[in-house]
């Protein structure tokens, strides 16, 4: 078994080497240069003894992705766009991380004596470069959207909030005036809007009835560029004013349906002996009475009673343009609560109860819920509504 383990080794290990270079090149000639770099730098790292075929693949993963990422930032310098700056500095952080996987390993030679070649660039230099001008760009293009915004143009101005968001993150935490130029791009990119309800039914609504609705919460409503109130307040320029309208509130009588009938059945109910002409009790062949048995008719009377009540409340959103009062949408909006409560009762013997029946007696006759309280109870339902209405709205921009 052994001289068979040794018979074959050499085999074996040829066919590891073959696999290994044929993975290196199948990086490079797909053009995935750094895949190559990073499969032959966990490679060759920590090994006494580099393998050749690793290292040269190292090498030329490494000339070929330079010379490409050099020459797509210098065609980019070419063409003197500013807005390409953060192309570039892209660039030369890839360059930056490259040099920086390789560099732990130089100098790098492998165990027949061959020592790698790696060109590296000054790339603190160019990317301090890159990030300056990418920075100044971005700087710029905000300062320009926000004249833009001070004109009414929200989008241009959220635009230059996130313009200078990727100036903090990445290139310059502190940057000139960045941190007042957001808060204005903030303020100027916000749509602001005034939230009330409007009762136009013939019915008086509880004072409840509005607090539950208003109870939504700014926090349910408030997005990222969305800020409601629901009242208005001093130095605050709204945008829009959303109202809903109670259209209508209809409320119907208390209904009791009242329904009886009666179960009834027979059930033995003990014996009678058979008498003979004189008034003796009769015998069989075996001496034993004679008895058959006696059957009774019983009877239940049942009551049953249905109890119902029900409120139905219909409105609409309305969306104005504040600046201009101008009707920008309209939305219906509804929801209906209903009371319904059911008793069964009875009387009489409970042996004559159909199954049916047994399985409904329960329950009894409660109050009626009074009109106020059924309203206050549409409203909570109406809020999941309303407050998704109020944040999908496309006429709030």
């Amino acid at each position: 078994m052994r001289t068979t383990f040794q018979f074959f080794a050499p085999f074996f290990l040829f066919a590891f080497l073959l696999t290994a270079c044929h993975t290196t090149q199948q990086f490079v000639e797909s053009g995935d240069y750094d895949g190559a770099i990073d499969f032959c730098v966990h490679k060759l790292t920590g090994k006494p003894k580099k393998k050749a075929e690793y290292v040269q693949g190292l090498e030329v993963a490494f000339q070929k992705a330079q010379a490409r990422d050099l020459a797509a930032a210098n065609q980019l310098l070419a063409t003197d766009r500013p807005e390409n700056w953060e192309r570039i500095n892209q660039i030369h952080r890839i360059i930056r991380d490259r040099q920086n996987k390789i560099a732990p390993l130089l100098p790098l030679a492998d165990k027949d004596g061959h020592t790698a070649q790696f060109d590296f660039v000054n790339i603190e230099k160019l990317e301090s470069e890159s990030c300056e001008k990418a920075a100044e760009y971005l700087y710029g293009h905000a300062q320009m959207l926000l004249e833009k915004a001070e004109r009414g143009d929200k989008r241009a101005a959220r635009d230059a909030y996130y313009d200078l968001a990727d100036l903090q993150n990445r290139y310059f935490h502190d940057y000139k005036d960045k941190t007042q130029l957001m808060q204005q791009a903030r303020k100027l990119g916000t749509s602001y809007v005034l939230f009330d309800v409007k009762n136009q039914s013939d019915k008086v609504l509880p004072k409840a009835f509005a607090e539950r609705i208003l109870a939504i919460g700014k926090r349910d409503l408030d997005s990222e560029w969305k800020s409601y109130y629901f009242t208005a307040e001093a130095g605050v320029q709204f945008d829009y004013k959303a109202t809903f309208k109670i259209r209508q509130v209809d409320i119907s009588p208390e209904r009791v349906q009242e329904r009886q009938y009666t179960d009834e059945t027979e059930i033995e109910d003990g014996y009678d002996y058979v008498l003979d002409n004189k008034g003796n009790v009769m015998k069989d062949t075996l001496g034993n009475d004679i008895k058959v048995k006696r059957y009774a008719r019983i009877r239940a009377f049942v009551t049953e009673v249905h109890q119902s009540k029900a409120a139905r409340l219909t409105g609409y959103v309305e969306v104005y343009d504040a600046y201009r009062n101008t009707l920008l949408g309209t939305h219906d909006l509804g929801t209906e609560v209903l009371f319904d409560n059911y008793a069964s009762t009875f009387t009489g013997d409970r042996r004559a109860l159909t199954n049916e029946s047994r399985n409904r007696i329960g329950g009894a006759p409660v109050s009626f819920p009074r009109d106020e309280d059924m309203l206050v109870q549409a409203a909570d339902r109406l809020k999941p509504d309303l407050r998704e209405e109020l944040r999908r709205n496309s006429s709030i921009f």
